[in-house]
């Protein structure tokens, strides 16, 4: 690029603003020198002087800009650029080259047809102006007046008389500036009526004789401005000059002689008509007049025409440097025309040269392998020549690189416009005849066929990278290409446009587009925030124009171009303006109209719309929706194909903003006026969600503001028309860039107040999702994307970690409750309360305390989670309601739970306390006997035998039971309270069930094993399983199957409880109680008769009978819950997905078909089993359970060990051990049986009795460890209080909810989802369904009928016939989404291929007729479904 030269001398820009005005003087401050004085200047800069620095100090490519936009502006623009530093010159044909003009000449103006071409390629008259010495006339003036109409004046060219006009140039001199008039066909308004080109030298051409050179050889005309001339004028006498010479004087001038005039007139051979005179008696007006006369005569007739192109040639003669000679610039157009050269027919050249770009989504119909087909049909035609050249040349260093981009967009532009042309022609003459609907319709093709722009190079390379993915990896064809992405990405990081849509396909070539996105991340990682900002809006209403004022982005904004789809551009955000963005980079989105004319013939428009509309909403941050006020027809159709976007992104948990942008409203009081019809403009919208919400199915949004935060007062923008004028000779409006400034002010506070941007545009998933998403019909219900499930898989998985917390933290206060409960009224209890209904309450208030301390932490938990940036948690906000509920549910369960188990710990103890006080008054009676025995053998005062003794203890043991009054223990009728239960529950429901006596009978086998007595709550429990299977079953049935069902399960459970309670009942006795310990009290007797030393024996007794069953009571108690939590650090256990997938991915590596008929027919049973399997696999070793029991085996001894020090000597044995069963109280519950039988006849010495204790203790430790390490795992799991795998069961199985179709688990987390969804459904034969008639297995799959024309019939549609696509109104609570891909159920299309004769046989049917393409399914590509299906890494 040219290097910037140094800035000329003594200029300074300091500031653009060109302000001459005065300070401000007082208000009663008069000084008349100061009025007459002139005003200070010296920091001004004369307009000229800016714009040839500007030019100066910019490179090629802001040069094209800077002209274009001041064109645009119908400023003029640089033709000869003066260099002061080396006194040369520069033809700016470079700078120039983007300038596109429309107009309409004479001959055109009946068909209203135009001409429409690269100004520089225009071969138009040229009439150049400049000045021979002092001039009195202000030729730029005179100009300015030449090229306005009368009712609308415009400085096109900078004179004396404008602002800072009138400071001297410094640097501009020499300058030679250049602009056009175009006529608008209407001879009422055009000034001239064929095009002309104007040029204006500054200077005295004496002083610039190359440059008057120039224009007397390029020019069909030179008008000389002149007041004094020399006697020989030299310069105009010149006879190589070409163009004619006209001699404009001021006679008013003083300078101004006649003579010299007639003498120069006769030394040139100059007529009457070339000579033009302002006289004293003409004003401005009059002489104008004049002046286009002569100018029309030369436009009418020229001697010449030429090009700026050809103008290139006259600047070599003369020595001056052309823009494009250096050899970047030259390299890249070398390159260009070396692919372009070869356009003769545009068709047949991308035939030819393009053969890549075929719509592959015709085929997507097809199966997976006619893709694969294509693709190798693609990559035998091999590389054409234009394409190898074409990326040959991106290949380039970046500046020859922009160049040969720019020079291809500028050929290909100038080949299609000839070819849009002649297309529009035919297309004119085809409309006057209305029969010929059929060949509009095929010249409305061609033109949108005959487009050929840089995006047709790119999109051919994309889609070669593409089908270079489908050879080996291996092959040299597929490892060259490897690059292309890189490339892509780079290409986009230096500000050029990538086709996102293609248009002409429509369609996302979705590898091509996520690896050119993921390379853009690497380069610009880890500074890679993103936003997005999109417009939409019909065509033609300045969709383009408004983000390249707003951005200063180039999108294609000429009208010849038929392009389709949509283009992204990404632009560096400047460091300074990261914090207030909050984002690195913004990506720019600029799509095709909507409702375009081009597609209108096409029978998919309006769907074609409604995806691109998606699409790019999807994508966005912001969305600018483009209105054209003129045009209410279509502002309707466009909102409604907006609102529908928003309404589906609202519904997958994006929430974009929107901007409207009203073009062509210019009333200084739009704001205020159209208040009204903004209201109008609400009330539409909030008509077309409620329209649109209905055909989504989503009938709760009733507004748009539902939909979206949207405020009419802020989200409205008013625009007024970008022309300020009749085009094409109308100038940019000023007021429509301060608007736009002012939107773009706005949308950058919006994008400030966004959430922290995700790179949504970068990210794969999100894009590949979403267009998969947009192809299907119905939306809502089809958008499953990766992003969206890996953000419900976290979420599934934090609130699995909470509940776990929670209910974790619940079972350990319950066991602790259970315990103090257990030790309630005996020496152990810690609570000073005596009444058992007063402890009761204050548990609950405590049990009441802690939950609600767990279900606010949980909710907290929850919202901070989705306050939180990262994570793509918004993308699931529709689920937090969901999530909440289960939190506020599960509170419930677990309070009732809680309530149940101390309750029935509660009355179970109630019932104990009774015989404990009986069992103690014998025991004391027994004592006393036993003691009155010891003193009558002690007065008889001989030696006594053992034998003897042991006569006697019979004789004294049977006598005492005889005065004891036995009554016998009295047992409940079971069946009695069972039935009362029973009725009272039948009262309250009629549904049916499936696989409930399983469940319950699981239950029942639990709670025989824990030998505890029967409680009402017992029943209760299983009458709530029963219910809560029922409410999740799929068919209703009536009341006498519930009725039938429970009295079955109930009665097996009455024999089991009635047998669990009488053994209760016999353990507690209290007369076989007193037998049992007879032994022991007589071996006591004897100790006490014979003074022996007991403490030893005593410490022993205490720790085996008392502290060693409540230790391993607790280690089983707490047991459970480590199982639990070691089995969660595994990742399958972390959702219910994580597990199912697991679990299929055991199956199909397994090859055994018995165990996927045990899947599918008793799928709970199989779960059971299989967690079963693995928590038994997982502790198969040993070491990790055995340290575990060790770890609260210690903790247990190492309490006890604490009570013994901890308590003080006492006044009793009795007393020191009830204190040391108090220090335990909350930890162990101690035997109170036990304990009692051990306090008779203890008369041990306190302080042996604690050493003894101490070592007794630690030995029972040792033996306990042993012990427990030996024991057999299933013999441990029976013991638990809290059976892992039930907890991890229900963990896993989630709602229990069942496809109403395929049988398939619901994937939803918590218990209380409002919606049901699983992430793989399966083909219906694997559930028996069968086809009617034939009785072969179903092969058809939901989720690919759910988009279907199909119908269904059964019990739930009252055995009508029911489309598929309103599965909805049949099960509203299911979610069945299509496919995503062709690929999305290989796992059980591989299944069902392999097994078909095997299910067939199992399910008595005949086998299904496999498709082909399922039998070529391997196991590898099922695998690899399936980690698709749950979106696993």
């Amino acid at each position: 690029a040219p290097q910037c030269p140094p800035m000329p001398p003594g200029l300074k820009i300091k500031s653009v603003s060109m302000s001459n005005q005065d300070d401000k003087l007082e208000p009663d401050e008069l000084n008349f020198d100061d009025l007459l004085a002139s005003p200070n200047k010296g920091d001004s800069v004369n307009p000229l002087d800016i714009i040839t620095a500007l030019f100066l100090c910019s490179d090629g490519f802001v040069q094209q800009e800077l002209a274009l936009k001041m064109s645009m502006c119908q400023f003029s623009v640089p033709l000869l650029l003066p260099n002061c530093d080396t006194q040369q010159c520069t033809l700016m044909l470079w700078a120039m080259r983007d300038i596109v003009k429309k107009y309409r000449p004479s001959d055109l103006s009946e068909s209203k047809g135009f001409i429409e071409e690269r100004i520089v390629l225009s071969e138009l008259p040229f009439v150049s102006f400049v000045r021979l010495g002092e001039c009195s006339l202000s030729k730029s003036e005179i100009l300015n007046k030449l090229l306005s109409n009368s009712q609308q004046h415009h400085d096109t060219f900078v004179h004396h008389d404008m602002e800072s006009g009138d400071i001297q140039r410094r640097i501009s001199n020499g300058l030679t500036e250049m602009t056009w008039y175009l006529p608008c066909g209407n001879k009422n308004m055009d000034i001239f009526s064929e095009p002309v080109a104007i040029a204006n030298l500054r200077g005295d051409i004496a002083s610039f004789e190359t440059q008057f050179s120039f224009l007397c050889q390029t020019s069909a005309a030179v008008f000389v401005f002149i007041d004094q001339l020399d006697s020989e004028c030299q310069l105009l006498t010149n006879k190589n000059h070409k163009a004619q010479i006209f001699l404009v004087g001021n006679e008013q001038s003083k300078t101004f002689r006649v003579d010299f005039v007639k003498k120069l007139a006769t030394s040139l051979a100059l007529t009457k008509n070339n000579i033009l005179i302002k006289t004293k008696q003409t004003n401005d007006a009059d002489f104008v007049i004049k002046l286009r006369k002569r100018v029309s005569d030369v436009i009418n007739n020229p001697q010449s025409k030429m090009s700026v192109e050809q103008m290139a040639d006259v600047a070599h003669e003369l020595g001056i440097t052309v823009d494009e000679g250096f050899s970047k610039c030259k390299t890249g157009k070398m390159k260009a025309d070396e692919i372009t050269a070869e356009i003769k027919d545009i068709l047949k050249y991308k035939k030819d040269q393009l053969q890549l770009q075929e719509n592959i989504e015709n085929y997507k119909c097809k199966l997976q392998r006619d893709r694969k087909e294509l693709r190798k049909k693609q990559n035998a035609y091999g590389m054409s020549r234009a394409m190898t050249s074409f990326i040959s040349a991106i290949s380039s260093p970046l500046r020859e690189r922009c160049y040969f981009l720019k020079w291809m967009q500028i050929n290909l532009e100038n080949l299609s416009r000839n070819k849009f042309s002649g297309l529009r022609e035919l297309y004119k003459e085809k409309c006057r005849d209305f029969e010929n609907k059929e060949e509009i319709k095929k010249i409305d093709q061609q033109l949108s066929s005959s487009s050929l722009g840089v995006e047709h190079f790119f999109r051919e390379m994309g889609q070669i990278y593409e089908a270079s993915l489908y050879l080996p990896e291996t092959d040299p064809s597929r490892q060259q290409l490897q690059h292309l992405p890189k490339l892509g990405a780079q290409l986009l990081l230096d500000g050029f446009p990538l086709e996102l849509v293609d248009g002409d396909a429509s369609n996302i070539p979705l590898r091509w587009v996520s690896d050119v996105l993921s390379q853009l991340n690497d380069l610009v990682s880890p500074k890679n925030k993103i936003r997005v900002i999109t417009v939409l809006g019909v065509q033609s209403t300045g969709k383009s124009t408004l983000l390249n004022t707003m951005f200063g982005v180039q999108f294609a904004v000429s009208s010849g171009r038929c392009t389709r789809g949509a283009f992204m551009l990404l632009i560096k955000v400047n460091e300074d303006f990261k914090k207030v963005l909050n984002c690195d980079f913004m990506m720019i989105i600029d799509t095709e109209g909507l409702k375009s004319p081009e597609l209108a013939q096409l029978d998919n428009s309006h769907e074609h719309d409604n995806e691109l509309a998606t699409l790019v909403v999807g994508l966005s941050d912001i969305t600018i929706i483009n209105i054209a006020m003129e045009n209410s027809t279509e502002m309707k159709d466009i909102l409604q194909i907006v609102v529908h976007a928003f309404l589906r992104m609202k519904a997958v948990g994006k929430k974009p903003q929107c901007q409207f942008v009203h073009q062509n409203v210019s009333d200084v009081s739009a704001h205020e006026k159209n208040l009204r019809d903004r209201k109008l403009l609400l009330e539409q919208l909030n008509e077309m969600t409620q329209a649109a919400a209905k055909m989504e199915k989503k009938e709760e949004y009733k507004s748009f503001t539902d939909v979206m935060e949207y405020n009419p007062d802020t989200g409205n923008c008013y625009i007024p028309g970008l022309w300020n004028g009749n085009p094409p000779m109308a100038p940019v409006n000023a007021g429509y860039s301060e608007a736009v400034y002012e939107l773009k002010k706005n949308i950058i506070q919006q994008l400030g107040k966004c959430r922290s941007p995700s790179n949504n545009i970068i990210q794969q998933e999100w894009i590949t999702s979403l267009w998969n998403a947009v192809k299907h019909e119905n939306f809502i219900f089809s958008f499953r994307n990766s992003l969206v499930a890996d953000a419900y898989m976290r979420l599934c998985t934090e609130y699995n970690q909470w509940e776990w917390e929670f209910k974790k933290e619940m079972y350990k206060w319950v066991t602790t409750a259970e315990t103090r409960i257990s030790n309630f009224g005996t020496a152990a209890a810690k609570s000073k309360i005596s009444d058992m209904n007063e402890f009761m309450t204050e548990l609950k208030s405590e049990a009441i305390t802690e939950l609600t301390k767990w279900e606010t932490k949980i909710l907290d938990n929850l919202k901070k989670y989705f306050d939180q940036p990262e994570g793509h948690v918004y993308l699931i906000e529709g689920y937090r309601e969901d999530f909440s509920n289960s939190i506020k549910s599960l509170r419930r369960q677990t309070e009732r739970s809680v309530f149940n188990q101390i309750t029935t710990t509660a009355d179970i103890k109630k019932g104990l306390q009774e015989l404990d006080k009986i069992r103690a008054t014998y025991t004391e009676k027994i004592e006393k006997a036993v003691c009155d025995l010891i003193d009558e053998c002690r007065k008889k005062k001989v030696k006594m035998t053992d034998q003897e003794l042991d006569e006697n203890f019979d004789k004294m043991w049977t006598e005492t039971l005889k005065t004891l009054a036995f009554s016998e223990q009295q047992t409940s009728n079971i069946f009695t309270s069972v039935s009362h239960q029973l009725q009272t529950n039948l009262s309250l429901k009629g549904k049916t069930a499936d696989s409930i006596i399983s469940s319950c009978n699981d239950f029942i086998s639990d709670k025989i094993k824990r030998k505890t007595n029967y409680h009402d709550t017992c029943i209760q429990e299983i009458l709530h399983i029963i219910d809560e299977k029922l409410s999740n079953a799929k068919v209703d049935t009536d009341i006498e199957f519930e009725v039938s069902l429970k009295q079955h399960i109930c009665g097996s459970a009455a024999r089991e409880f009635q047998k669990m309670h009488e053994d209760f009942i016999q353990e507690n006795d209290p007369y076989k109680c007193l037998q049992k310990n007879k032994n022991k009290f007589c071996a006591d007797f004897k100790d006490v008769f014979y003074k022996r030393d007991q403490c030893q024996k005593k410490a022993e007794e205490f720790t085996n009978q008392c502290l060693k069953p409540a230790v391993e009571d607790f280690i089983y108690r707490s047991l459970g819950l480590n199982i639990i939590d070691e089995m969660l650090t595994g990742e399958e256990f972390s959702t219910r997905m994580s597990f199912q997938y697991s679990v299929l991915m055991d199956l199909v590596s397994r090859n055994d078909f018995e165990r996927y008929l045990y899947y599918i027919c008793s799928y709970e049973d199989y779960l059971k089993s299989q967690i079963s399997d693995r928590i038994k696999k997982h502790f198969s070793d040993g070491s990790i359970l055995g340290e575990i029991e060790d770890r609260h085996l210690q903790s247990s001894i190492s309490s006890i060990n604490g009570a013994i020090k901890k308590t003080i000597a006492t006044d009793s044995l009795k007393t020191f051990v009830e204190e040391i069963c108090k220090e335990l109280g909350d930890k162990l519950v101690i035997s109170q049986n036990a304990l009692g039988a051990f306090l008779v006849l203890n008369n041990a010495d306190q302080k042996q009795f604690a050493h003894w204790l101490t070592v007794s203790v630690k030995d029972m430790a040792e033996a306990l460890r042993t012990d427990i390490q030996n024991r057999p795992f299933e013999t441990k799991l029976s013991h638990l209080h809290v059976k892992p795998h039930v907890e991890l069961f229900n963990r896993v199985i989630g709602c229990g909810q069942q496809c109403p179709f395929c049988a398939v688990p619901c994937d939803g987390g918590g218990k209380l989802h409002t919606e049901h969804f699983a992430s793989l459904h399966r083909p219906q034969g694997l559930g028996e369904h069968r086809w009617e008639g034939t009785e072969q297995l179903m092969t058809d799959i939901c989720s690919s009928l759910v988009v279907s024309g199909k119908i269904f019939c059964c019990s739930a549609t009252k055995n009508e016939w029911h489309p598929y696509k309103n599965y909805k109104e049949i099960y509203p609570h299911w979610d069945i989404r299509p496919d995503v891909s062709l690929e999305a159920s290989d796992y059980w299309k591989y299944v069902m291929a392999k097994y078909n004769q095997e299910f067939a046989k199992a399910y008595m049917a005949k086998p299904a007729g496999i498709p082909p393409a399922w039998n070529n399914i391997t196991e590898q590509e099922a695998k690899e479904s399936l980690k698709e299906s749950f979106n696993i890494k």
